[in-house]
């Protein structure tokens, strides 16, 4: 039996030091610490750094640094190693000939050049040394937009540009590519808006490519100057996933959700752009759900987040974007869509019911309203695939459908409007994610796919609406209903959320694998 010592994942940073606490080394071993991973930390330089810029740079002496490293690697098996900044082509050359001579497992690699201030941490003869040496030996690197700009050697101005970045990396011998996209964020088709102007509608699309496939993560755009530390974070996130022996998928998306967390409930503890929140009740996604500022929705979304990913990635949706789902199991999803509807329309009368204001009541019978038109208009899109109207009339209402309508009619019936609210959520959040997810993915198929209206009927502008104003609903209803200090009630909707996120899933399973 392993001892407990034995037990505990172990990861090593080799970065700067930042006196200010917000990124480097300080930010590294906060998110470890956080997400339950032992850190050790090799200097690489030390920075009279604050929130407002960085006053000065003293690169320790190499032989100092690989001393630091043996000293650890001697003593220290670690399962996963990140790098920060590196400073100079010496350092890079050492580090990356003791990484290779050690077989070092699960290496990420964050590329740091310049400094959320402005501040240039990484001299001009380093790129060199950094491509030849360490990109090949990364099972990860995570640029950003100007990092990846200058390791690929050309401009990035768009998300095809971005995955473009992320083919040439690769080539460079690294196993993954991560190409951030804080610094260019999107609206909701895609196109780049200046970061002074993006707001709570922009998008940030992350993208992975691991040489065969590419991930594009979409998270909303988080309005904070408080984004120190940032880049730091999540490297630091990803390492840690990796050495509780995630994948680098998954390794990823969960460090999203933590940056995603913490950027939401970041905060000033200076004259300039503060760090984001690295305290473990806000960062750590195994903690119970807890509300601490920011997104309502987003931390239903962030609460259980395998759940979540499950649901907007099924196999299904993959399917759907490639054009390869069986015809037939599109015809079973579509024709238990038309009883779904149905009950939808149900229970957003019942949100009617439990609304107290005139005006919300209006809204809310509106919404039924629309459902209907919905409804007829989703008979005409069946009439195109050979369905009659007696047709889904006389289909059987199939078992995963009875769950999940009868789900949430019940928690509007025994619940409070919020608790029915947040049972119909992962509906209208889903397929807007998956609507504009797949209709802005370069690789969707567009020409001879059958699913292609389908796709884009999510994505269009309407319906992106109608997504924006459930969720200023739902943080609407939050802000009125419930105390920021009353856990466990926010962990109860939360529940909510993911139960009808899974239920939501089994509906995709339902059409895949036509269960009656």
């Amino acid at each position: 039996m392993l001892s407990a010592r034995q037990n505990v994942p172990k990861a090593l940073t080799v970065a700067g030091s930042d006196s200010g606490g917000g990124a480097g080394i300080q930010a590294d071993l906060k998110t470890f610490n956080t997400l339950s991973v032992y850190g050790a930390s090799v200097l690489t330089a030390i920075t009279a750094q604050n929130t407002v810029g960085v006053q000065g740079i003293y690169a320790l002496p190499v032989d100092f640094v690989e001393q630091q490293m043996e000293s650890v690697l001697d003593d220290i098996t670690f399962d996963a190693v990140k790098t920060g900044m590196l400073l100079n082509a010496e350092i890079i050359e050492n580090v990356s000939r003791l990484f290779k001579s050690r077989s070092i497992n699960h290496l990420v690699v964050d590329p740091v050049m310049v400094s959320t201030s402005g501040s240039r941490l990484l001299a001009e003869n380093a790129i060199f040394a950094l491509r030849k040496h360490l990109l090949p030996l990364a099972e990860i690197v995570t640029p950003n937009i100007s990092e990846a700009e200058v390791l690929a050697e050309m401009k990035i101005k768009s998300l095809m540009d971005a995955r473009d970045a992320a083919r040439k990396l690769h080539t460079l011998g690294c196993k993954n590519v991560l190409v951030k996209g804080g610094h260019m964020p999107v609206d909701g088709r895609g196109n780049p808006v200046d970061v002074q102007l993006a707001d709570g509608n922009s998008w940030v699309v992350d993208t992975l490519f691991d040489g065969d496939e590419f991930v594009e993560f979409r998270n909303r755009f988080v309005a904070t100057e408080n984004t120190h530390g940032t880049g730091c974070t999540l490297s630091a996130a990803i390492t840690a996933g990796l050495a509780k022996g995630l994948k680098v998928r998954d390794s990823v998306e969960k460090a999203m959700l933590c940056v995603s967390k913490g950027l939401a409930s970041s905060f000033s503890i200076g004259k300039g752009g503060g760090p984001l929140n690295h305290f473990p009740p806000v960062m750590n996604l195994s903690s119970e759900p807890s509300y601490r500022g920011g997104s309502f929705v987003q931390l239903l979304k962030s609460a259980y987040p395998q759940e979540w990913s499950d649901y907007v990635n099924h196999e299904f949706v993959r399917k759907l974007a490639d054009g390869s789902l069986p015809i037939e199991c599109f015809k079973h999803y579509i024709r238990q869509d038309y009883i779904f509807l149905r009950h939808y329309a149900r229970a957003n009368a019942l949100a009617s019911y439990r609304e107290h204001d005139m005006d919300d009541i209006i809204k809310a019978a509106q919404i039924v309203t629309y459902i209907g038109m919905e409804c007829q208009m989703h008979v005409k899109y069946c009439a195109d695939w050979g369905i009659s109207v007696d047709d889904l009339e006389a289909t059987r209402e199939a078992t995963p459908n009875l769950a999940y309508t009868r789900y949430v009619l019940d928690r509007g019936m025994s619940g409070d409007r919020l608790d029915l609210r947040v049972a119909l959520a992962p509906c209208l959040l889903g397929y807007g994610e998956v609507g504009v997810r797949l209709a802005n993915d370069p690789a969707t198929k567009r020409e001879g796919n059958p699913y292609w209206t389908w796709i884009q009927n999510y994505a269009k502008d309407e319906f992106q609406a109608a997504v924006r104003e459930g969720e200023e609903l739902l943080e609407k209803l939050f802000d009125d209903m419930v105390p920021p200090t009353n856990h466990r009630r926010i962990k109860q909707l939360c529940d909510t959320f993911r139960q009808a996120t899974i239920l939501e899933r089994n509906f995709w399973e339902m059409g895949l694998s036509l269960v009656p």
